[in-house]
């Protein structure tokens, strides 16, 4: 059977090289400048240098046999060279057999390795102009996979390694079992073995010094500690890691001063909790529910009207927005016309708002323009909606028919489509040439147009520029010229969203895109990290957006870099979202779960209300208790945390941050904790507790968890670190006030009883009969307390533990052994962890009982064997 070659084909004129490898087209430079000319009694030779080859000899042997086999195989092989080499137009020799020639990959062939040919004959090869020395050994060639195959996962992974990939020589030629590349393993190196051992102190290097217990890392209130200089992939370094000053960097959460932060959300924190009561949930874990009064308008009662802050402008807003608005209608009236009327009053008041908010930004402009055109100091009036300002300018400057056109702004159909002829009249006569550019675009504003006004196009001296009633505005005004000039007076915001969101895409350079406010204040701000693209857009806008667009989530929305200039600064975000979702129910998170879904639901709150679970709340309200950690507000971190959806991650959530501020967990900082946070006491003093064995105050940590009602970890603490020093110290008082029924009780309460009806039953005449079953029922039990106190005392590394289970098990033992010298021995409990001299006393004490009672039993027989002999007798 014929056999066809896998790297000739003869359906193709593009296969002219027959034996460049599969992946050569890839290495620029590398390929030969035409067909390479292959004889079977030379070494293979070529312009191509740098390519590697390796031919095995083992198939040289079974291509060998294979002719023997079939002649008219090998004709066909020649036949076919000579026809695939015509095509070529080169000279070539004439061969027996086709050749086989494969690529080593690169990553497999090392410097100094020679390549062999068909025959064994070395192949010179020069890299760089340096040839390499012999071939080691020769191998079965591996193969990289075709161009047009790719490989996933083809790097190696931490896993049970892999195969390399091979193809087939021809048909006739079968793969070989695949070479197994184990992965690379990596372990822990033992302290013992490591190179860190024994250079603890050399604080030349802190890599070295600190390797087993530093790495980078996150420390209290948004610290990190790390090596170096921190950087992006990109950045250039300027200092090394391998230093030994370590550096700690805080977390820029905020991007004003510490001080006046803290005063401005401490003064929100207060109002909001105010009007959010604290309740407990099913699971009896304190819950925040805010109630319905905790509206926008509430916080605009925190500012003055002479706040211009970016705070008091954006609660303004949302009040203008979404707060509930009395409209004075009776009951009869229909839904229609309310919403209507709801409508018109909304806009209304988002122009109020817009007015005063461009307020200051009019002014600036005002105070940098000259008087020398009056006509531009009336446009700047405009595009803040100054309309009476706007008149008496004009009026003051000798525009009479202008202010009288002024005081019609925002006007009807008829009265904008008037002003438009009387812009198209001055183009088409060119008269508007003579006229000023301020005064043009206050007749394009006027007419609704915000489009480039064109100007005539004549010659030289009659042609008038174009102007842009927007340019050099900011984009609240922009927005404010369509809402009060450019849309029709019925219009509702949602129209006028539109109509702006629309022209600021479409134009960006030309309409201002809604650009953070302190980028907008500050172009050129440098901030410390990269602003994503495209930029975040203001969070007064957003609002507007929010309004405007049913379909919108506060997801969507509450980004921090709209709000401020730290990507980290979640607190208004946070306030935006309580009182729109959780006190309004305006608007609710994208991933808020379905209402009674299983396992996703948000307990009862006061309302009776029952919703879905939603992450994206509960990880917004713990990066804004982050912020308050950092600036320590304890207790305003802990009411953030309150408002967590879920039970037991709000319940882990304060109590972290309780064990993570346990040092401040004073008188004061406790008593608004649990009195007005109404968090458990058992939280508090468990963090105390904590705090206290760190502090090396064992006792009062175990009075603490008492206290609390974690008897559990009392327990173990009393076990591990009081009990052993109690034994010690022999103060069975305190083992007895330490344990109730437990290990550490019995002893105390053998040690003590036991004595004492001992005494009583060897005094008494007649013994009492209560206290023989006292004392019978104690002394069987201590041969069990023996056997289990290894097990209570299991540390070997603690010498309090060794030591005091040797003096409790030597103590019961001297205890048993005067008592009931045989019980001891009669369970065969062994005694574990005693001296040898308590071990001895022992086998003495039992010896000599079994002797007692051996030799009493001799006696007593012996008497009965004469009295019956007497008998007899």
């Amino acid at each position: 059977m014929t056999r066809f070659s896998a790297l000739v084909s003869d359906s193709s004129d593009d296969d002219q090289i027959h034996y460049v490898p599969q992946d050569a087209h890839k290495w620029p430079g590398r390929l030969p400048t035409k067909p390479v000319a292959v004889e079977q009694d030379s070494p293979l030779s070529g312009p191509d240098e740098h390519e590697d080859i390796e031919v095995d000899e083992d198939e040289e042997e079974d291509e060998d046999e294979e002719d023997e086999e079939s002649d008219d195989a090998s004709e066909m092989d020649e036949d076919e060279l000579k026809t695939r080499t015509a095509k070529s137009n080169t000279n070539t020799h004439e061969v027996n057999q086709t050749p086989r020639v494969h690529q080593i990959p690169t990553s497999k062939w090392h410097p100094g390795e020679v390549l062999l040919s068909t025959h064994g004959f070395p192949v010179s090869y020069a890299r760089g102009g340096s040839s390499y020395a012999s071939h080691k050994s020769a191998l079965r060639p591996r193969f990289k996979l075709s161009p047009t195959v790719s490989r996933k996962h083809s790097r190696d992974s931490v896993g049970d390694g892999r195969f390399d990939s091979q193809e087939r020589v021809s048909f006739a030629h079968d793969i070989d079992i695949p070479v197994y590349r184990p992965s690379r393993k990596y372990a822990r190196v033992e302290t013992s073995a490591s190179a860190v051992a024994g250079n603890e102190g050399a604080f030349v290097d802190a890599g070295l010094a600190l390797g087993r217990s530093f790495r980078v890392g996150w420390g209290p209130s948004g610290t990190l500690v790390h090596l170096g200089q921190l950087c992006g992939p990109s950045s250039q370094i300027q200092t090394s890691a391998n230093s030994s000053t370590v550096t700690k960097t805080s977390v820029p959460f905020f991007s004003g001063p510490r001080e006046d932060v803290s005063n401005r959300l401490s003064r929100l924190l207060q109002h909001h909790l105010s009007k959010t009561p604290i309740v407990k949930d099913e699971d009896g874990v304190p819950f925040a529910d805010p109630s319905s009064e905790l509206c926008f308008s509430s916080f605009t009662s925190l500012y003055p009207q002479t706040d211009h802050s970016y705070d008091a402008s954006l609660f303004r807003l949302g009040h203008a927005l979404f707060d509930s608005i009395d409209l004075h209608l009776g009951q009869e009236v229909t839904v229609d016309v309310r919403n209507r009327v709801s409508s018109i009053r909304r806009k209304a008041a988002l122009s109020e708002w817009l007015g005063d908010a461009v307020t200051s930004s009019v002014d600036a402009d005002l105070k940098n323009q000259s008087s020398g055109d009056p006509a531009a100091l009336i446009f700047t009036l405009l595009s803040g909606y100054k309309i009476e300002k706007a008149c008496d300018t004009a009026l003051d400057c000798g525009f009479v028919k202008l202010a009288t056109l002024i005081s019609q702004a925002s006007g009807d159909f008829e009265f904008r489509e008037d002003i438009r002829e009387q812009l198209q009249l001055w183009r088409e006569q060119r008269i508007d040439v003579h006229v000023s550019e301020s005064v043009r675009k206050i007749y394009s504003i006027l007419a609704g147009g915000l489009d480039v006004l064109e100007g005539s196009k004549a010659s030289s001296i009659e042609r008038c520029p174009d102007v842009d009633p927007l340019k050099g505005l900011d984009w609240k005004r922009t927005f404010g010229m369509y809402l009060w000039y450019a849309e029709p007076m019925d219009a509702s915001i949602a129209q006028v969203y539109e109509s702006y969101y629309r022209a600021s895409r479409e134009s960006p350079s030309r309409v201002a895109p809604p650009r953070p406010h302190y980028l907008e204040c500050t172009p050129s701000l440098k901030l410390p990290f990269n602003m994503p693209s495209p930029l975040p857009s203001d969070a007064l806008f957003s609002l507007i957006r929010l309004h405007a667009e049913p379909a919108c989530s506060l997801s969507q929305i509450l980004s921090p870099l709209s709000f401020g200039a730290s990507p980290g600064d979640y607190s208004l975000p946070w306030h935006l979202y309580v009182v729109l979702s959780r006190c309004m129910r305006v608007r609710d998170m994208s991933d808020r779960g379905e209402s009674g879904s299983h396992g996703e639901t948000l307990d009862d709150d006061v309302s009776g209300r029952r919703e879905g679970h939603s992450p994206s709340a509960d990880l917004l309200a713990s990066s804004y208790a982050q912020q308050l950690e950092y600036l320590g507000m304890l207790q305003e971190a802990i009411f953030v945390l309150l408002h967590i959806e879920g039970s037991a991650g709000r319940e882990k959530a304060i109590r972290d941050l309780l064990h993570r501020s346990a040092d401040k967990l004073d008188e004061w900082m406790c008593s608004g904790i649990l009195g007005s946070l109404k968090i458990p006491l058992a939280w508090v003093n468990d963090a105390k507790a904590i705090y206290a064995i760190h502090q090396g105050n064992v006792f009062d940590a175990y009075q603490l968890y008492m206290a609390a009602g974690l008897y559990q970890s009392a327990h173990d603490l009393a076990v591990v670190e009081l009990a052993p020093e109690a034994v010690i110290q022999q103060d069975f008082e305190l083992l007895a006030s330490l344990f109730e029924r437990m290990a550490y009780m019995d002893y105390a309460h053998a040690m003590t009883r036991l004595p004492e009806l001992h005494t009583s039953l060897s005094d008494a005449a007649v013994p009492d009969a209560a206290e023989e079953q006292e004392c019978e029922t104690l002394t069987r039990s201590i041969p069990k307390l023996i056997g289990i106190l290894p097990d209570v005392l299991f540390s070997q590394s603690d010498l309090r533990h060794k030591v005091a289970l040797a003096e409790m098990i030597s103590g019961l033992t001297v205890i048993l052994d005067q008592v009931k010298p045989l019980a001891l021995a009669q369970s065969q409990i062994r005694l574990r962890g005693v001296d040898e001299a308590t071990k001895l006393r022992h086998i003495q004490t039992v010896a000599l009982e079994r002797f007692t009672k051996v030799d009493t039993g001799f006696v007593t027989c012996m008497i009965a064997i004469m009295g019956f002999v007497i008998a007899v007798i």
